[in-house]
């Protein structure tokens, strides 16, 4: 596991950038994890102004999303879907029909779980996953629980995860209760996994799954057992 520290949010998103650029450089046609949350938007910013330069393509690439809101619709301004056209695809030239998130309005929630890992698996997997990390430990919707969530499934999301993302919608009453979210098993068969957190108040949760126990509890404590993870910490 490589631990970075980084002074700053800028160096963060650049750095991590790179690390994304030359996945894609490397592999045209490869399969990126994507995440959502405040912690990667300055690298799919930077990522844009790459391909803005000339410096990258990602007519080959396809991505698939950790995760989606229960009941909201691609084109709410909260769904995650709507995050990543805004932040990320449509400023880059991938394939619509390449990108992929979890259908929150899906008629059968089941099933879209067991179709959403069916067609990770049949991409061969991910060939990097990008994560950021809540300040209790949960990576995409994995939420603190007694075991390691695998396949692709619906949370109830905490109280705590709830009144988090309640500053993102016009009251904590509109924050949707369930989740859709790609399991743990998934994120840990990707070749590679890229964390990003920024902000003292990620500190002692970094410091936790980088160094305490292996526990459910704490979902990111996992990627200790992974092979290749890199983790970018930025201090403010």
């Amino acid at each position: 596991m490589k631990y970075i520290v980084t002074e700053n949010y800028e160096q963060l998103s650049a750095l991590a950038a790179d690390i994304i650029a030359a996945q894609v450089i490397m592999k045209p046609n490869c399969v990126l994890g994507l995440a959502t949350g405040s912690s990667p938007v300055g690298t799919y910013r930077e990522l844009v102004k790459k391909y803005e330069a000339g410096r990258l393509d990602f007519s080959a690439v396809r991505s698939v999303n950790l995760d989606e809101y229960v009941g909201l619709k691609g084109d709410h301004p909260q769904s995650y879907r709507f995050f990543m056209q805004d932040n990320l695809f449509n400023h880059v030239n991938i394939k619509p029909e390449n990108t992929f998130v979890p259908c929150g309005i899906a008629a059968n929630l089941g099933a879209e779980c067991a179709a959403y890992d069916a067609r990770v698996e049949a991409f061969g997997g991910i060939d990097l996953q990008l994560l950021g990390i809540g300040v209790d430990g949960h990576v995409g919707f994995n939420e603190p629980d007694e075991v390691f969530a695998k396949g692709t499934h619906v949370v109830d999301l905490l109280e705590s995860t709830i009144q988090a993302n309640a500053r993102f919608f016009a009251s904590e009453n509109d924050v949707p209760r369930q989740a859709l979210s790609m399991g743990i098993a998934t994120i840990m068969k990707a070749k590679k996994i890229l964390l990003v957190a920024n902000g003292e108040q990620k500190r002692e949760v970094i410091e936790q799954a980088v160094n305490g126990p292996i526990t459910p509890k704490l979902p990111a404590s996992v990627l200790q057992l992974h092979p290749d993870v890199t983790i970018i910490f930025s201090k403010k």
